[in-house]
């Protein structure tokens, strides 16, 4: 059932001012009961304890407009456990996250707890054939699926190290992902994606430089999952089978590059690429020379930029998809050289 622009407006407008007052409130508990993050470590880039749980306001707006919006619509069964087979896995990988937040986890049940959502999500999608570009094999599809789905989780987690920088650039992608799937008549994911933009540019309000909230693992897990299964489910309008799988990593391009630069940096250096480091995009950029608001604009200003080649692709016989690619894989690559060749320290 086709969704109308008015109807996409309030989504974002109800979701943007929820999470926009949640927020402060989850800023206070957090403050009242001592969750912070605490420059306690190398890696921490802040000066003084930073309150978490704003990636509980986060997950608390996104489920709650999701499911009013289903109900106040014509409500089916059908739709609400389709809702709830995308909105479940993601709000236990928040809870894993909260856990995280409260007790400090290991890398290794981190991961397990990844693994498990995406296997889950993977293997629904599949078995209901709700994946956007399979490729006829079950057990390579489920294996794709799984591999999309804990590494942009991942990547939305590590990137997590700026104020306003993950929360921005999932706003951009969110907000993409709603354009091309509204032109592709694919509305159950682009209501779903207008409500992740209004709720993360909610959270900006307060996460913007100088952060007075973090979303933690929580937030960034949460986010992690549902966007990389919006992006598995998302269908787009290409010429070729090979441009609708380019157009889900455009839109996560700078998280994925973000990954790839730290963890290929830490192997290089012989550490672990699950220790943490200030050896990310951001931290680069701020060690340039460079304050730290305008590296989170340079941040989400690289996110707008591959968004654009993802819309450019899906344009409708537009005859130069494979252009648009090959500049697109040119800037990221020129991208690579110049963050992984900046000192790390």
């Amino acid at each position: 059932m086709a969704i109308s622009q008015v109807d996409y407006f309030f989504l974002f407008v109800i979701s943007y001012v929820l999470v926009g007052l949640l927020t402060p409130l989850m800023r206070k508990i957090a403050l009242a009961q001592g969750i912070l993050d605490r420059p306690n470590s190398s890696h921490k880039s802040h000066k003084k304890p930073v309150p978490y749980l704003g990636g509980i306001a986060i997950i608390i707006g996104v489920v709650i407009v999701s499911y009013i919006a289903l109900i106040s619509t014509k409500f089916t069964w059908s739709n609400f456990w389709l809702a709830t087979s995308v909105l479940g896995p993601a709000v236990v990988m928040g809870l894993v996250g909260l856990w995280d937040d409260l007790k400090s986890l290991r890398p290794l049940p981190r991961f397990i707890g990844q693994s498990i959502a995406g296997l889950f999500v993977a293997v629904f999608l599949v078995v209901n054939n709700n994946i956007g570009n399979p490729t006829g094999i079950t057990g390579l599809d489920i294996s794709i699926t799984v591999l999309w789905i804990v590494g942009i989780c991942n990547s939305i987690n590590f990137f997590d190290n700026l104020d306003g920088g993950a929360s921005g650039t999932v706003a951009i992608t969110a907000i993409t992902l709603t354009y091309l799937a509204i032109i592709g008549d694919q509305y159950f994911i682009a209501a779903l994606s207008i409500v992740i933009a209004g709720s993360t540019l909610g959270f900006l309000i307060w996460n913007r430089v100088p952060a007075r909230i973090y979303m933690g693992d929580a937030g960034a897990l949460f986010l992690g999952v549902l966007v990389a299964t919006l992006t598995v489910r998302f269908e787009p309008e290409t010429e070729s089978s090979f441009g609708s799988f380019v157009i889900p990593v455009l839109l996560l391009a700078i998280p994925i590059l973000d990954t790839t630069v730290a963890v290929l940096s830490r192997l290089r250096r012989k550490t672990s690429p699950f220790q943490g480091g200030r050896d990310h995009l951001s931290h680069r950029l701020v060690r340039s020379g460079l304050s730290r608001r305008i590296s989170a604009v340079i941040l989400w200003s690289l996110t707008g930029l591959f968004s654009i080649f993802a819309v450019l692709i899906s344009l409708p016989n537009n005859g130069y998809e494979l252009i648009v690619i090959l500049v697109a894989l040119f800037f990221w690559l020129l991208f690579f050289i110049f963050f992984f060749r900046t000192r790390v320290s």
